[in-house]
């Protein structure tokens, strides 16, 4: 297991990487004044720029939405991994080699190279079955996408293609591309006889099936023709690649509206995939030939912020009994979400696909917003197994149903549902609200007596926010973050004066270092920007990483305050404005410092009076002339 990545390469990776370019790819930038830019956010929608990026400094920050950070940061928001993974994706891009702490290796190199190789050879596979839907032999599987329909836009949009009939036109191919059979092997794309290696997938259409970052790392493969001897859905062998159990399919399109709708749909296939996004509905997404297990649940937990403030799971299944079979195995891992779980059942057992096709876009997102909670689904469907016109078969209801009382996490729902379910069975509310209790208590004691490893896992979970609720105690009471008026001098002094300090380091000299550090701030959040400011100076941070060291050292809650600072606009149109600017700024802050200073000591001679020490009144009085000089010189340079 790789150890943490050490910091003086997480360092040389945010150096290395151009955030300009990073940004690019999302966002359309244009110029903001010398070193600056700003594009629409990719984090909100919104119709005027507010995201700024300021590349010499490595930072951006939204001042719509207040999202900030580095270049680590707006990928780990955007694609959703982890900050080892994403800063392992930034250094192979960079050409970083990393290195890891604790005795901990990184990912090996040698495997790292094979990761590349099998994306590459899918990459090759995705392009040629996407040329082939065009071709002359996929008429049917263009006549198959049309009948559901599926216009030629939305299978671009999709990226599906056509696997040619034929046993090696993608062996053929990867091997002209220099791929070994142990490789092709690996991939997945191929099978193995008695005569060779052959094509896994022939005469089919071909869904892409992507991970979180967009890369295809599998197919989805449809039947097309009566003498296809295979099952109607063939898809990728597990594969170093492709592991079922952790793959949903149109999680790299749907990643940002779940994570900004903190809302995720499952429905069952690719069809469905795609007449749910294109009926609006584009939170949707599909497991891959297996039910929607612990794995999945922890991808969609990351991508909810599923912290126990909201977000929910919507799963969609046919109305017939496999699909309430399915709906129910979904609700035995309800317990691992904190998000609200519910389920949308189609009453004529149609699909979201079918529904699309005969109903219409609004029918979709109707079955979407008819969902209900999936613990009244799952006490609903096991009631159907009862007699309720029986003593004998009420009881069985109740207690087939109490235990799924019991495991309703909002304490105000759950005495709502005793009581429904009293109406359901004609029972006195009393005696169900204790068969409710007494199966609480059982349940209790079962996850007290249940399996080893999942109560640590569960005692580690429980940890983390025990730990946040400890780290907010330790904080100041004092709030670090307060409005600030904009007509304020001194607020706007000091503000102007971190802005140069952060944004254009290298043009201050040794005096001005040692003014500004002598400097008093006022306002919270610009003392505590301050203070951090000469953290990271007495530190050594470099240039490069100079904006990075300061928001390390700030509070959590002031971070983007340093972000804001770091990429506001200077209005300087060249670099020797920018130069004068910055000049300016200082001398007004030292300006304003004096003045500060001057008041003080006017202060101190006013409680000395009269009768006060000689020594002492003309020391004070030599002082403020000092002052007085210094501020005019100042001016003077302005």
């Amino acid at each position: 297991m790789a150890g943490l990545i050490v910091r003086k390469d997480i360092d040389l990776v945010r150096e290395r990487t151009d955030l300009k370019a990073v940004v690019e790819e999302y966002v359309t930038l244009r110029s903001a004044g010398v070193g600056s830019f700003k594009g629409l956010c990719p984090f909100h929608d919104e119709r005027t720029p507010s995201f700024h990026i300021r590349p010499a400094v490595g930072t951006y920050h939204c001042f719509g939405c207040g999202e900030h950070g580095d270049v680590i940061a707006f990928l780990m928001a955007l694609e959703h991994t982890t900050f080892t993974e994403t800063v392992e994706r930034l250094a192979e891009r960079a050409g970083v080699e990393l290195h890891y702490e604790d005795g901990g290796s990184g990912p090996d190199r040698q495997e790292v190279g094979r990761r590349r190789r099998l994306l590459e050879a899918h990459k090759i596979a995705d392009e040629l079955f996407v040329r082939a839907l065009g071709s002359r032999e996929a008429q049917t599987a263009r006549e198959f996408l049309t009948d559901r329909g599926f216009t030629a836009e939305h299978a671009k949009h999709f990226g599906i293609g056509y696997a040619p009939q034929g046993w090696s036109n993608l062996h053929d191919e990867l091997r002209r591309r220099g791929f070994t059979d142990d490789e092709l092997r690996a991939s997945g794309l191929v099978s193995e006889g008695q005569r060779g290696l052959y094509d896994r997938f022939r005469g089919r259409l071909m869904w892409p099936i992507r991970d979180m970052t967009g890369a295809t790392i599998g197919f989805g493969a449809r039947k097309l023709y009566e003498d296809d001897p295979g099952p109607k859905y063939l898809n990728t062998p597990e594969s170093p690649l492709y592991k079922k159990s952790q793959v949903l399919y149109g999680i790299d399109l749907a990643k940002r509206s779940i994570a900004k709708k903190r809302q995720l749909v499952v429905v069952e296939g690719y069809t469905d995939v795609m007449a749910a996004h294109l009926a609006g509905v584009d939170t949707a997404v599909a497991t891959c030939g297996t039910a929607f297990g612990a794995e999945h649940i922890k991808i969609v937990r990351r991508l909810i912020s599923d912290d126990g403030t909201g977000g929910e799971v919507v799963f969609t299944f046919d109305g017939d009994e496999a699909g309430q079979n399915a709906a129910l195995k979904a609700f035995d891992e309800d317990h691992r979400f904190l998000a609200k779980t519910f389920v949308a059942v189609e009453p004529s057992g149609m699909d979201p696909c079918d529904l699309r096709q005969h109903k219409g876009d609004e029918a979709v997102r109707a079955l979407i917003s008819s969902r209900r909670p999936l613990f009244e689904f799952a006490i609903r469907a096991g009631l159907k197994d009862y007699d309720l016109n029986t003593v004998e078969g009420r009881a069985g209801a109740l207690r087939h149903a109490a235990p799924i009382v019991a495991g309703i996490k909002d304490s105000v729902l759950r005495p709502g549902y005793e009581r429904e379910l009293a109406g359901w069975l004609g029972l006195d509310p009393n005696d169900v609200r204790r068969a409710v209790a007494a199966a609480g208590r059982g349940r209790r004691a079962g996850e007290r007596a249940g399996d080893r490893t999942q109560q640590r896992a569960e005692r580690r979970e429980a940890a983390e926010p025990a730990q946040s609720a400890e780290h907010v105690d330790q904080q100041p009471r004092v709030p670090l973050v307060v409005p600030v008026d904009p007509r304020d001098p001194t607020a706007r002094r000091e503000r102007e004066s971190l802005e140069v300090v952060l944004q254009h380091p290298t043009l201050l000299s040794a005096e001005q270092w040692r003014a500004f550090y002598t400097s008093r701030f006022t306002v919270p959040q610009y003392a505590a920007v301050h203070a951090a400011v000469k953290r990271a100076g007495a530190s050594g941070a470099s240039p490069q990483h100079w904006v990075d060291a300061v928001r390390d050292a700030v509070p959590e809650e002031v971070g983007a305050v340093v972000s804001e600072l770091a990429v506001r606009d200077i209005p300087a149109r060249t670099e020797a404005d920018v130069v004068r600017y910055c000049q300016d700024i200082m001398n007004r802050l030292f300006a304003l410092q004096i003045q500060h200073q001057k008041e003080e000591l006017l202060g101190r001679l006013q409680r000395l009076g009269l009768d006060g020490a000689h020594d002492e009144f003309v020391r004070l009085n030599e002082e403020l002339m000092r002052l007085e000089a210094r501020r005019r010189a100042l001016r003077a340079e302005d």
